[in-house]
């Protein structure tokens, strides 16, 4: 049999889950989505999360991954940027554990997405260390080196010009404010190339919804490391939260 685990990603409008074959990379089956609770409250994401498991009829023996928009300090969620505030300094992992009756790994949802396009999408076999960002509610950052995921990049709360990156740049801010792509990348420009002169990675890879939308936006930048738009796109969480909880249960 294929080595299987569970992926399921958390966000802020849907919860969606798989089962994956981590060898591949593939979904096998149907990828299951339920609307995320009105107000997120644990009580209820971790209901909808266990009808999910369900669903998928799989045995307690097949690792859980679940990902979620917090950076994860050993199970406990510490910031709720746009969530609710519950979540800060939560114990997380345990909780989900405790309602699942199920061993889990809990992650940051940016850096599942990350860790999956190291493993299986646009930045397979690159060397040296990657970032990805998600453009999307927020400004998601994940970063990779030499395929070992460094955690807990919250590389969208960077203070530029005395502002949180994400306020300025993220993928609603461009909708909200009414931008034009041309506008929006003045200011993408202004951000990557602050991440660029911090880490100097050998690639940048865009993720988030916008992303279907990347050559609308990141030919305009001009950086000198490679920007790239993620390949995995929605299954990225489900599939590096897999990835993730599968090599730790080894």
């Amino acid at each position: 049999m294929n080595a299987r685990a569970i992926g399921i990603d958390i966000g802020g409008t849907g919860i969606k889950g798989g089962l994956v074959d981590v060898d591949s990379g593939e979904i096998i089956g149907e990828r299951i989505r339920v609307a995320t609770p009105v107000g997120g409250e644990p009580e209820d994401i971790a209901r909808v999360v266990k009808d999910v498991v369900e669903q998928l009829n799989v045995g307690e023996d097949v690792p859980v991954g679940i990902c979620f928009p917090s950076s994860i300090r050993h199970g406990v969620t510490t910031l709720a940027a746009n969530i609710s505030k519950r979540w800060i300094g939560f114990e997380a992992e345990k909780f989900f554990e405790e309602q699942l009756g199920r061993n889990i790994h809990f992650v940051n949802d940016a850096d599942a997405a990350g860790y999956a396009e190291v493993v299986y999408g646009a930045a397979k076999d690159q060397e040296g260390l990657v970032i990805m960002t998600t453009l999307g509610t927020g400004i998601g950052g994940a970063m990779i080196y030499n395929g070992v995921l460094i955690p807990n990049a919250e590389l969208g709360h960077l203070e530029i010009d005395g502002v949180d990156a994400e306020k300025r740049a993220a993928g609603v801010i461009r909708e909200r404010e009414g931008l034009t792509y041309e506008e929006w990348a003045q200011r993408l420009q202004r951000y990557y190339s602050h991440v660029e002169m911090l880490f100097s990675p050998e690639l940048f890879i865009v993720g988030g919804g916008i992303s279907k939308s990347h050559e609308q936006f990141l030919p305009l930048l001009n950086l000198r490391t490679p920007i790239v738009p993620a390949k995995l796109l929605n299954k990225a969480g489900i599939m590096g939260a897999a990835k993730l909880a599968y090599d730790l249960a080894e």
